[in-house]
């Protein structure tokens, strides 16, 4: 019985510092109009898509963790924070709640409703799905063109100096000198 109340002990400071680690966010001033607008966004972006596996990920934790304490009850353990788990994960729609409320204090219903218009329109649906292709391929591109700029400045302020003081600077072409003693 000993090793259930570590157990027990393990389990309730967990929760512990799992609820206190997700601050609440109180509704003020915001109508019911652009909750419902704000749930419409969210959806349209899926920006809280990402949340779901937060709770099989905490479980999933917790079952290794209590797992390590105590190793000959993983069968009860496992069934255990798998029930727990399940019994916590309507406490889901409190985080879409809050997300709601965080996009309608944000953006007015007007807005709300042609951001949603947006990502649900063909266009929108295109940008969310190869919007990061292309954000990723525009920083490569970045990249290559500033190596090109840099090797052409390079280039041309080294010839340049050349021709104005008759040898160019080593710190030119990329070395770095330490400062003459």
């Amino acid at each position: 019985m000993n090793k259930f109340a570590g157990l027990v002990r393990t389990f309730a400071a967990t929760a512990v510092l799992l609820s206190a680690s997700v601050p609440a966010v109180k509704a003020q001033d915001v109508s019911e109009d652009q909750i419902k607008a704000a749930r419409a966004t969210i959806a349209a972006l899926g920006v809280t898509n990402s949340f779901d596996n937060i709770l099989p990920n905490l479980a999933e934790r917790l079952k290794n963790s209590l797992i390590q304490a105590s190793p000959n009850h993983q069968e009860l353990i496992t069934a255990t924070v798998d029930e727990k788990a399940l019994s916590l994960a309507a406490r889901r729609s409190d985080l879409e709640h809050e997300a709601a409320t965080i996009y309608a204090k944000t953006f007015s219903l007007e807005e709300l409703n042609a951001i949603t218009d947006f990502y649900n329109s063909a266009a929108g649906k295109k940008l969310l799905n190869d919007g990061p292709i292309a954000s990723r391929e525009l920083l490569k591109a970045a990249d290559i063109w500033a190596s090109g700029v840099s090797r052409d400045l390079t280039q041309e302020a080294t010839k340049s100096l050349d021709e104005k003081v008759g040898t160019a600077p080593a710190a030119a072409e990329g070395a770095i000198q330490a400062p003459a003693q």
